[in-house]
């Protein structure tokens, strides 16, 4: 299928007022060269190096925690904010006795409870090739220091990948990365967990779904599903906008790569060691509300003990879902792919029983795609860096003797705030996705450059009346930004920027 050709790159210093403030502090707006790639700083190398620097930030401000190797008394990790669950679980979940997940049971003094690892299969074995890479220790460090450290340096190997990917798929805006790169949560955050890892597989799916591999973008959906479920999710938004293009071949080929590829992770282990490998599941479903959830506000406040709520939230799962596939089916315009995307996996975020502080890696790459707006992108950042400071102060004031730090009210204000800014991006993307003269990516006349097949494809289905002469809107206010040029619809590549 023939492509529309690539537009020429976009400088965000001369398209968004926020980047063009920001450049000074570097030397000002970027030049010709820096956006043509010109030299060794190209927008690969410039990321990547920036994602480092930032990684690197993140885990000096863990240094508090590793110099007492996490185990020093109960509050201190959180009046430092610098918890992290990697070395907990080393030795919590038999990894530094060299038990193997999912086959061997841990015994309860280890684990306080847990019999199993209650991890993903790939994400276990991604913790099991970093304790194979652990030393014993040299006797001034414990081994579950060791441990965090050599997950981190795996870590960022995911982070550098995530940031270049973003960068990448959308061809004529490399620079987005940088939002990526930059995100203050993503240093916060990275080394909490393994999150990173799903994140690294489904941006290198989605990079591949741009180039037009379905198959192969499908094995990497189902490799990050095997990692974490949320992405699983994608599969939701690529068939509703291949409905609307008639891409029935991509959409299969897509599909059965992402159940291929979770079959050969997880068969393995599911048939020999059936128990240990439904862990994560079970404990999914029988987890209690948890931190970050509006649940959590409710059950706080109401004393209630919300025995259903896995029912209530795959209930508004479900109704998100058919909402967003009626915005997919009667936008004005087929929304671009990373929009759906976002919304579908905020979703599932917003109405889950738990909204750890880590889940936000799962959005950074997807928000910018979706909305590569910097003064957005900061005010929701702004609020989940906010909620990152006030988990680990509730925390502290759960765990501390003088009750120091934040009660529960300011905590419930936290999450408010922290569900807030995800929504107030939401509200941008499907705003978007019904006016698509609002839409950055698309003001230089693109469809979806990250669409693959999608891009530039006629519509064969859809829900919305067909008008024949479609309406231009009367003004554009989006905080001071000239109304842009009304992009050529679907398939006309005949106008060049």
């Amino acid at each position: 299928m023939a492509h529309p050709p690539p537009r020429a790159a976009v400088r965000p210093t001369a398209q968004d007022e926020v980047a063009a403030a920001g450049s000074e502090l570097i030397g000002g707006p970027t030049g010709r060269r820096a956006v043509s790639g010109g030299g060794w700083w190209s927008p690969m190398r410039v990321i990547a190096l920036v994602v480092i620097g930032m990684f690197a930030l993140g885990m000096a401000q863990k240094a508090p925690c590793y110099e007492s190797g996490w185990f020093q008394g109960p509050a201190d990790q959180y009046t430092h904010a610098c918890y992290s669950d990697i070395p907990h679980l080393y030795e919590g979940r038999g990894f530094a006795d060299g038990l193997t997940p999912y086959f061997d049971s841990i015994p309860p003094e280890v684990s306080g409870g847990m019999e199993y690892l209650e991890y993903p299969v790939l994400t276990g074995l991604f913790m099991e090739v970093a304790a194979w890479l652990t030393p014993e220790g040299d006797g001034t460090e414990r081994p579950a220091q060791i441990y965090w450290l050599v997950n981190s340096a795996l870590l960022m190997i995911c982070a550098v990948i995530i940031a270049v990917c973003v960068s990448r798929i959308h061809r004529n805006r490399p620079w987005d990365g940088l939002l990526v790169a930059l995100a203050p949560a993503l240093a916060l955050t990275a080394t909490i967990n393994w999150d990173l890892l799903a994140g690294a597989l489904t941006c290198a799916g989605l990079l591949m779904w741009t180039r037009g591999r379905s198959l192969g973008s499908g094995i990497l959906l189902g490799l990050a599903t095997a990692a974490k479920l949320y992405p699983v999710l994608l599969l939701g938004p690529l068939l509703v906008l291949c409905w609307r293009a008639g891409r029935w071949r991509e959409f299969a080929l897509a599909a059965a790569g992402t159940i291929g590829a979770w079959l050969a992770v997880n068969l393995p282990v599911m048939l020999r060691a059936r128990e240990g490998w439904a862990k994560f599941y079970t404990f999914s479903e029988e987890r209690p509300v948890d931190f970050g959830s509006i649940w959590l506000i409710i059950a706080q406040r109401t004393d209630a003990e919300l025995d259903s709520v896995n029912t209530y939230a795959t209930g508004l799962v479900v109704l998100g879902c058919a909402g967003i596939a009626l915005l997919a089916l009667t936008a004005p315009r087929r929304p671009r792919l990373a929009q759906l995307v976002f919304l579908v996996v905020a979703l599932f975020i917003l109405t889950n029983k738990v909204y750890s502080p880590q889940y936000v890696l799962w959005l950074i790459p997807l928000a910018v795609l979706a909305r590569p707006r910097w003064r957005d992108i900061l005010i929701w950042q702004g609020c989940e860096v906010l909620y990152f400071l006030g988990i680990w102060m509730y925390l502290a004031f759960l765990n501390s003797e003088n009750q120091h730090g934040l009660p529960t009210g300011g905590y419930q204000l936290a999450i408010l705030l922290h569900l807030s800014g995800t929504l107030y991006l939401c509200a941008l993307v499907v705003r978007d996705a019904l006016r698509p003269e609002y839409d950055l990516v698309r003001r230089d006349g693109s469809d979806d450059p990250g669409g693959g097949a999608l891009d530039g494809a006629p519509d064969v289905f859809t829900l919305r009346r067909r008008r024949e002469t479609p309406t231009t809107p009367t003004a554009f206010v989006d905080w001071g930004i000239p109304a842009p040029e009304r992009p050529s619809p679907p398939g006309d590549v005949s106008r060049e920027t």
